[in-house]
């Protein structure tokens, strides 16, 4: 057997498919809803909460910056506002006016909201829930939408807390969960997730992303962990090892561009699918300037701003265009044979990208795991 039919099998048995052709198709939807995929995000709850901070948080933005959602302890939002993930504008977080509002009274809050747009709910308390908030969180179950309860603020009550000589943090905790879900129990005992808009690496936010994760279909996963941000190493891991499993398709998808007889167009194809794939890592690492600010203030280390990643992406662009450009000719010329010149071309296609894309997510990650020691993240 060839090297070629070899790889073919090989990137055709990666796929879970029986065929190269019906590995293409699966590879290209794997694509697509990776480089594509859109998330509505509906962020709600009485007046003052803390929804505006948790989405700027999410975006990783300070409640002054351009572009983050107003803040205030009066009611700022009048209608639903769109608020786009800054590296992944296909997410979108919705700032809804707060429930229970004269404008906005629960039980007809979730017609006006038009909910059938929103993946998911999150429902934000900055104390017990209450009447409103329970009475939406029916509605949506009507309509088989999900939610989950977000106790907001919890550095304001550990701070609070800690003056007492008899403080205990844990304990606190537990008991601030405990007294959330004593007026949650006919909604069958949902799980409540203490946040630090402030510091969401302090509580629960990872777990909140886990169990959203698992509750998405495969395709809005990939948008979900793509734009949460890294809050610690095991974060990361979860957005690395996402990116492992899809390096099959991208490498398949090259390939079936490859069997395409037009001078150029493999090379050009190839290296945008590879650049893709690598800016939405180097984005969903946390190694643009912006992530890196942010974790620099968080952790309380001004060395992390100086950290400058972007040449990454200029190092891996260059090393993957020589590379992609010195196989275009011969991909051509493998194209121009019927049937086996095209399988030829394609598997050409797919073992380099395969080994390209290995290298610089490998590359990537360990960047970015260089930064979480640096931040004390380990």
């Amino acid at each position: 057997m060839t090297s070629q039919s070899s790889d073919a099998d090989e990137a055709t048995k990666a796929s879970g498919e029986r065929t190269f052709e019906k590995a293409k198709k699966k590879a290209q939807e794997k694509i697509d809803h990776l480089f594509n995929i859109s998330l509505n995000i509906a962020v709600t709850g009485e007046t003052g909460v803390g929804k505006s901070a948790f989405i700027n948080a999410y975006r990783g933005l300070k409640d002054d910056d351009e572009g983050a959602a107003e803040t205030g302890v009066t009611e700022t939002t009048a209608e639903p506002t769109p608020y786009n993930h800054p590296t992944m504008p296909n997410v979108v977080l919705w700032d809804l006016p707060g429930v229970g509002t004269p404008n906005f009274k629960a039980k007809t809050y979730v017609k006006k909201m038009q909910i059938d747009r929103f993946d998911f709910f999150i429902i934000i308390s900055s104390v017990r829930f209450k009447e409103n908030e329970i009475m939406l969180a029916k509605e949506i179950q009507k309509r088989k939408k999900k939610f989950h309860f977000i106790r907001s603020k919890i550095d304001n009550d550990i701070r609070a807390e800690e003056q007492k000589k008899t403080f205990n943090k844990e304990e606190t905790l537990s008991r601030i969960r405990k007294d959330c879900q004593e007026n949650l129990k006919e909604l069958g005992n949902p799980p409540v997730f203490l946040i630090s808009s402030w510091n969401l690496s302090a509580f629960d936010f990872e777990k909140l992303v886990s169990t959203l994760n698992s509750e998405l279909p495969e395709h809005k996963q990939y948008a979900l962990l793509q734009s949460a941000p890294v809050t610690s190493v095991a974060m990361l891991e979860k957005k690395v090892d996402m990116f492992k499993k899809l390096i099959w398709a991208a490498a398949i998808v090259s390939g079936g561009i490859a069997a395409v007889p037009v001078p150029g167009l493999s090379f050009a194809c190839d290296t945008v699918t590879v650049m893709t794939f690598f800016t939405k890592c180097f984005h969903a690492f946390g190694l643009d300037d912006r992530s890196l600010e942010k974790l620099s203030e968080r952790v309380n280390k001004p060395e992390l701003k100086n950290l400058k990643k972007a040449p990454l992406l200029k190092e891996l662009a260059a090393s993957s265009a020589v590379r992609l450009g010195g196989s275009a000719v011969g991909e051509f010329l493998c194209s121009l044979v019927p049937v086996a010149g095209n399988i030829a071309a394609a598997t050409i296609s797919f073992t380099m990208t395969r080994d390209i894309l290995q290298n610089g997510l490998k590359m990537l990650a360990d960047e970015a795991r260089g930064v979480l020691r640096e931040a004390g993240l380990e």
